[in-house]
């Protein structure tokens, strides 16, 4: 027989269920369930047969701010600038012989030069090493000024052309840049293209990379060493990690799924939200690949965090449907009755998340940008995944009868009861009192001033030498220490061009202008050496004068000049004598040795810039990272502005409230202090692969506040004390925010153990981000709400708007 409902509950069985009840949205999806799924199953089949093809990829060209003008004036430079910027160097050891001057050494070396020279992708014309043709010695003899390459033109490896070889490098002033100090190895330079001349696609690195490792392998095994660095061999070795990164997808998943059936004691209903998050992932790697996008280094991260926050989210929706099924709720009821409760506020969280993301289209680097376009199209795929098809689902599985009895257990004792959790509930609860909340208040003051003078020392850019994406004694970077150890002319070049009218770079005026800014860069802390025209036609000048040092000047003789041009190398100047870039070679492109940089050039730019002269930076991989420095600082501030920004707004549309708009900002404004001060802590540095870690923590980290604030707001308006408020909110949102702080903080940090030194940086951080943020908002907002929120005189329709959360919610 059927019983009426009583007013000021909901309908609990399904014959007392109105169908037609609900928002639009709610009919449209509830009251077509089997068309939600099959669309949904449809889009999966489709969108994971895209995602099949999903490849890893990395571009030198995509890692550069190209719209700033420094990289606009490499970029209208680039084809004469070829083979000064993205460059390999492979050091040849001589471990058995000893020395390079050994016939089978050499020979090995010619065999190596040899093989390289024939790889795609690299640019023959440019490559050089003491095989080459274009490495060239220069010296004075009884009948003038003579040179020619370096290895004789008949050298057959006897005592005598070896001892010419050893002539000929004294006089090349190769020492120090592709012959070692010591003489026991010397470099083959080898310039890359940008693309695959076979296929015309951008060059993979990957493939380079297996390739040169296979000929380390093959040269090793005839008694030399092989040292390799650049940024094709870096990005294969990035790519050769983020391989082994899909393992801890696996594991992420893993540990996720414990923590949740952990929380549900449900294994179908757990299973489900699994299912639905890597649903999530999946459509985003297919409409990746649609769009024409490609996973890189630095995107191969949003999958985790797309999982991760859905995970969280489909636990606030497993949550509200497994109690009301613990309280006789049919399934799709329970199903219907959640949506209605969640769906806003759980919109609102992922709309935050996308913002905290979008932001980051700020940074003009396309890798950010790759990046932000994948997690914002990410955390978007979650509406459809966790808010709509999560529930839908629930409402033909459920939860098992033990689960929903399990969710309402602690529910049915007093909050002063014995229970872990109970007591955790009412020590929170005492936050919303005078003395806990000054207390809460103080102890974030002393934090905040703290954390504000710690993190005015954080820095731009790279504070270790070598590569900081990988780790410290991974091959490349051990290969890197080799090279700075033992050559001046270091893997780390900041190239200053100085361009002219055609045909007058070789003017002397120019020239005496390029000299003295050489000069001053030499004084420079973390400059090695620097080579332009300029110096060669000082070493022309003082052979010419039987190598007397005294004669070591630019002569004011245009004739004298102008005859060191057909000995110039390609590389000093251009064919059309427009140009003569300046290579500076660096010991380390930590972030203050590229701003010394920088500031001396641009402060002898604005001393000497004429109409026709101008010296314009920057070209090399250095330069290129010095005008990266220089967007991050100013895109770290302009992020920072509009994520808080987003957050704001969205706050205030939510809740209508500049109070409540207070109570959730500061406790994520206090963590994002924090999360800088604990860079300078761990000598952490913000740059590309760092930046986005503030806008992630602060787009995910406001879901907490939103959920608990939230429930808190509807309890005061209908007339409710904070402490009562609050404390209902927490023992229906409570758990379920610990259980979202703790996935999401698990699953990045098993990014630590990463062989990405940068990915285990962002774990560290973003899990610190996430369980501070969840801190914040069980600690810091109840005390601020003390002072700023108050209870509101109860009207009937917040009344029975309080009834029905009370059921669903406390009941």
């Amino acid at each position: 027989m059927k019983t009426a409902v009583s007013e000021g509950t909901l309908p609990l069985t399904l014959q007392y269920f109105d169908p037609r009840s609900g928002t639009r949205l709610e009919r449209m999806f509830f009251n077509h369930r089997g068309i939600v799924v099959g669309l949904c199953a449809l889009a999966t089949l489709i969108l994971g047969w895209l995602a099949l093809g999903t490849t890893l990829h990395t571009s030198f060209e995509r890692m550069m701010p190209a719209k700033h003008p420094y990289i606009v004036n490499y970029l209208e430079k680039k084809d004469e600038l070829k083979g000064q910027t993205n460059t390999l160097r492979i050091a040849v050891q001589a471990v058995r012989a000893g020395s390079i001057y050994d016939a089978g050494y050499l020979e090995t070396l010619r065999q190596l030069n040899d093989e390289v020279f024939l790889l795609p992708g690299v640019n023959r014309a440019f490559m050089k090493s003491l095989w080459t043709p274009s490495t060239r010695w220069l010296g004075v003899t009884e009948e003038g000024l003579e040179g020619g390459p370096v290895v004789p033109p008949d050298f057959d490896g006897s005592p005598k052309t070896i001892a010419e070889l050893r002539a000929n490098v004294a006089r090349s002033g190769e020492i120090g840049q592709l012959v070692a100090e010591d003489m026991r190895s010397t470099i083959v330079l080898v310039p890359l293209l940008d693309q695959d001349p076979r296929t015309g696609k951008p060059l993979d690195y990957a493939e380079l990379s297996e390739v040169l490792e296979q000929l380390r392998a093959k040269y090793e095994a005839q008694g030399v060493r092989l040292y390799i660095t650049g940024f094709g061999k870096l990005s294969g070795d990035l790519l050769e990690g983020m391989r082994q990164v899909l393992a801890f997808f696996g594991v992420a998943i893993l540990i996720c799924t414990v923590v949740l059936y952990v929380y549900t004691r449900c294994v179908r209903s757990t299973l489900l939200v699994v299912s639905c998050s890597l649903v999530a992932v999946l459509w985003l790697l297919g409409l990746l690949r649609l769009l024409g996008l490609q996973l890189d280094p630095y995107s191969i991260l949003v999958p985790f965090l797309v999982f991760a926050i859905g995970m969280s989210h489909g636990a606030q929706k497993m949550n509200g449907i497994m109690q009301d099924i613990g309280r006789g709720a049919h399934r799709l009821v329970a199903a219907r009755h959640t949506f209605r409760r969640l769906f806003l506020a759980g919109l609102t969280a992922l709309i935050a998340d996308v913002l905290g993301f979008a932001v980051l289209l700020v940074i003009d680097i396309p890798v950010i940008k790759d990046l932000a376009v994948a997690a914002s199209a990410g955390v978007a795929l979650l509406i459809l995944t966790n808010l709509v098809l999560l529930p839908v689902l629930l409402s033909y599985v459920g939860v098992s009868p033990r689960a929903a009895a399990h969710s309402l257990r602690s529910e049915a004792e007093p909050p002063t009861a014995g229970t872990g959790t109970d007591r955790a509930w009412v020590l929170l609860g005492m936050f919303t009192q005078r003395r806990a909340a000054l207390a809460a208040l103080a102890v974030a003051g002393v934090l905040a001033i703290f954390a504000f003078l710690l993190s005015s020392q954080v820095k731009i850019g790279d504070l270790d030498p070598g590569a900081p994406e990988l780790r410290a004694d991974s091959r490349y970077n051990l290969d890197t220490a080799f090279l700075a150890k033992r050559y001046a002319a270091s893997s780390d070049i900041f190239v200053v061009m100085v361009t002219t009218p055609a045909a007058q770079c070789s003017n002397y005026d120019t020239l005496v202008k390029v000299d003295a800014l050489e000069w001053e860069l030499q004084q420079l802390p973390g400059v090695e050496s620097t080579q332009s025209f300029a110096g060669l036609t000082r070493q022309v000048t003082s052979g010419m004068s039987e190598g007397n040092l005294k004669w070591a000047e630019i002569l004011n003789n245009q004739g004298a000049i102008n005859n060191v041009i057909p000995r110039a190398p390609s590389q000093l100047l251009n064919a059309s004598c427009d140009l003569l870039p300046i290579h500076v070679y660096l010991s380390d492109h930590k972030a203050d040795t590229l701003t010394a940089v920088v500031r001396a050039v641009e402060r002898f730019a604005a001393l000497n810039d004429t109409p026709d002269v101008k010296f314009k930076l920057t070209a090399g991989n250095a330069g290129i990272e010095a005008v990266t420095n220089i967007v991050v600082k100013r895109a770290n501030w302009q992020m920072l502005l509009l994520v808080y920004a987003a957050v704001i707004v969205l706050s205030y549309v939510t809740f209508r409230s500049w109070r409540a708009v207070i109570c959730t900002v500061l406790p994520l404004a206090l963590t994002s202090l924090l999360c800088e001060a604990l860079m300078v802590m761990l000598g952490i540095g913000i740059k590309v692969a760092t930046l986005p870690v503030i806008a992630l923590g602060v787009g995910i980290g406001v879901d907490y506040s939103l959920y608990v604030l939230s429930v808190t707001l509807t309890h005061l308006r209908a007339g409710l004390s904070l402490s009562e408020a609050y404390q209902r909110a927490l023992r229906f949102t409570g758990k379920v925010v610990v259980l979202t702080a703790l996935t999401l903080g698990i699953a990045v940090a098993t990014w630590v153990w990463s062989p990405i030194k940068f990915q285990a940086d962002m774990g560290v951080l973003l899990a610190f981000m996430f369980i501070a943020n969840m801190i914040g908002a069980l600690i810091l907002l109840p005390a601020l709400g003390y002072w700023l929120l108050r209870p509101e005189a109860p009207r009937p329709a917040r009344a029975f708007a309080a009834a029905t959360e009370g059921h669903a919610a406390n009941a």
